[in-house]
C-alpha cells in the first residue's frame, strides 16, 4: 500500500512503513548484532513457551511445532524488514542520483550501523549536490564571462570589416583590450584548474621581503601606467611598508606573487579616486613565517559578505566597486586563497576602521 504526496513527486509511506516507524523495534539497539541476537532469543523464548503449553495441555506437539515455525518466520520477517529498509531506500535514492536528482536523503533516526551508514550516505549526497550545483554555476559563469569579451571583440571587428570604423590605432587598442581580458580569464581558469587538481607544486625558498614586494608593486604600477588594462588606475598610489627592512620569508615566490598581485589588483579596483593602497609585511610567529596585509581606502566589505569574498566569480555588490571598475572576473581572490592554502597558511578579511584590510599568514619553513 503506497501513495504519493501531491505536487512534490515524493512517495507517501505505506501502512506497513507507518506502523514500522511507530514501533521502531530496533532503535533501542545500537548494533545489528544485538538486533539479530534479540531475534534468536525471541524465537527461542516463543518456541519454549509453546512447548511448555503443549506439555501442560492436550495439544499435539506437531501443532505446536507448526505454530512455532510460523511465529519465528513472522518475527524474522518483521526484523528483516527493519534491517533491509535503509538499504532499499539507499538503492532507490541511488537510482535517482544516477538520473541527476541529488536532493533526496535517507531517513535517519536509527542508532545502529545502518544509521551510521545512512548519515554517511546523506553526507555523500549533500557533497554531490553541492558539486553538481557548483558545476552548473561554473559553466553558467564561465559562459557569461567569455561571452562579454568575445562579443565586444566581434563587434569591433565587424565594424572594421563593414567599413563602419577604420582600422586605426584606437580601434585596434579596443580590440586588444578585449583580447587581453579574454586572455586573463582563460589564464585564471587554468590556474584554478591546476590548483584544484593539485598539479601545482610548491618551490619554496628563502628570500628578502622588501625587494620582492617592491618588484611586485612596480609591475602593478607599470601595468597601470601602460593603460593596456581596462581596469588601469593611474590615480591610486601604492605604498609598501616592511618592518624590519631586512625581513626574510620562506615561500614559493611565484605563488606568492599571484597572491600579492591579485590582492593589490582587487584593492586598486575598489579604491576611490586618488586613493592609497598599502602593502604591509611583518614577521610571523614561526621561523621564516610572514604576515601580509593589503589595505585600501574603499567602501570596505560588509561583515555579512566577508565569508563569500574568496568564492569564485564573486564580484561583490555594486556599492563595493570602485569608480573606474568593470567588475572583473571574480577569480582573483579565489586564486589568492588557493595559493595561500597550498602554503598551509590562512587568508581572510580583517577588521579595519576604513576601507578593506585583507590579512595573509604564511607559516614559513626551515
Amino acid at each position: 500500500m503506497s501513495g504519493s504526496l501531491p505536487g512534490d513527486g515524493r512517495r507517501r509511506p505505506g501502512l506497513w512503513s507507518r506502523v514500522w516507524a511507530a514501533l521502531r523495534p530496533l532503535d533501542p539497539y545500537r548494533s545489528v548484532k544485538a538486533a539479530l541476537g534479540a531475534l534468536v532469543i525471541g524465537s527461542v523464548v516463543i518456541t519454549t513457551f509453546l512447548v511448555f503449553v503443549a506439555i501442560h495441555s492436550a495439544t499435539e506437539l506437531r501443532v505446536i511445532t507448526i505454530f512455532s515455525i510460523i511465529a519465528s518466520l513472522l518475527i524474522t520477517q518483521f526484523v528483516a524488514h527493519g534491517l533491509t529498509a535503509p538499504l532499499d531506500e539507499m538503492t532507490e535514492i541511488t537510482r535517482s542520483m544516477a538520473h541527476g536528482d541529488y536532493t533526496r536523503r535517507v531517513g535517519g533516526g536509527r542508532r545502529d550501523e545502518f544509521g551510521d551508514l545512512a548519515k554517511a550516505f546523506n553526507r555523500m549526497a549533500a557533497d554531490l549536490e553541492a558539486v553538481d550545483t557548483h558545476r552548473k554555476e561554473l559553466v553558467a559563469n564561465v559562459s557569461h564571462e567569455l561571452r562579454t569579451p568575445i562579443a565586444g571583440l566581434r563587434a569591433v571587428l565587424e565594424n572594421v570589416v563593414d567599413g563602419v570604423s577604420a582600422a586605426d590605432p584606437e580601434t585596434m587598442r579596443t580590440a586588444l583590450r578585449q583580447t587581453e581580458r579574454l586572455g586573463r580569464l582563460v589564464e585564471q581558469l587554468l590556474d584554478l584548474s591546476r590548483l584544484d587538481n593539485g598539479v601545482v607544486p610548491l618551490h619554496a625558498r628563502r628570500f628578502e621581503v622588501w625587494p620582492y614586494l617592491a618588484g611586485v608593486l612596480k609591475e602593478a604600477s607599470m601595468a597601470a601606467g601602460s593603460g593596456s588594462s581596462p581596469r588601469a588606475r593611474k590615480d591610486v598610489h601604492l605604498h609598501l611598508d616592511v618592518q624590519p627592512p631586512e625581513l626574510t620569508a620562506h615561500a614559493d615566490a611565484e605563488r606568492l606573487h599571484q597572491v600579492v598581485a591579485n590582492l593589490v589588483d582587487n584593492a586598486v579596483k575598489h579604491s576611490p579616486r586618488h586613493g592609497r593602497v598599502t602593502v604591509r609585511a611583518r614577521r610571523g610567529e614561526g621561523p621564516q613565517s610572514l604576515d601580509l596585509e593589503v589595505v585600501d581606502e574603499g567602501p570596505g566589505i560588509p561583515e555579512s559578505e566577508r565569508h563569500r569574498v574568496f568564492e569564485r566569480f564573486n564580484r561583490g555588490s555594486s556599492g563595493q566597486q570602485g569608480p573606474d571598475s568593470d567588475g572583473g572576473t571574480g577569480l582573483g581572490l579565489a586564486i589568492a586563497r588557493w595559493a595561500v592554502d597550498l602554503h598551509g597558511g590562512s587568508i581572510g578579511v580583517a577588521e579595519s576602521p576604513r576601507g578593506c584590510r585583507i590579512r595573509v599568514t604564511l607559516p614559513g619553513g626551515p
